[in-house]
């Protein structure tokens, strides 16, 4: 039985939970945000205005792959995607697709184990390499903007 459970929580170590607008034809509100990240909706604004105003970033937008998969905030430079923000219940997940230069120059920055960890074991697919960071806390702060700054870098 104790295997049983140590075999189930180490699976969801590397899940992500489903976005908050999965099923939701319509770009959300900002109250809708406002209500599905809960307490995580200060780290949202607090990131979007560091990014905008630390990296330059000039665009934003709202963009949906499908019902299935809900709707996701995008920050840009110069139309050029950095970043994106999936709102979930009570956090978030700050996603990047890395190319190969930034994936070289994250592996030798100070991001945290974890993070070089996902980088290493990630699959590296035609548009490049994916890398999500769930944020629910202060701390998870300081990754994503080390690799925002890595992807605007290279």
């Amino acid at each position: 039985m104790a295997l049983k459970t140590a075999v189930k929580a180490k699976k969801q170590v590397g899940t992500v939970s489903q976005n908050a607008f999965a099923g939701q034809a319509e770009k959300p509100t900002q109250k809708a945000v406002e209500t599905a990240l809960g307490n995580s909706c200060v780290l949202w604004k607090q990131l979007v205005a560091e990014l905008k105003q630390e990296l330059k970033l000039d665009g934003e937008e709202w963009n949906s792959s499908g019902l299935k998969y809900g709707w996701s905030f995008r920050l840009q430079l110069k139309k050029r995607n950095i970043v994106y923000l999936g709102p979930r219940a009570g956090a978030f997940v700050a996603a990047f697709i890395l190319g190969d230069k930034a994936v070289a120059v994250a592996r030798k920055s100070k991001l945290p184990a974890y993070v070089l960890k996902m980088i290493a074991e990630a699959k590296r697919y035609g548009e490049g390499t994916p890398v999500r960071i769930e944020v629910s806390r202060p701390e998870d702060l300081g990754p994503v903007k080390i690799l925002a700054k890595i992807k605007v870098e290279n």
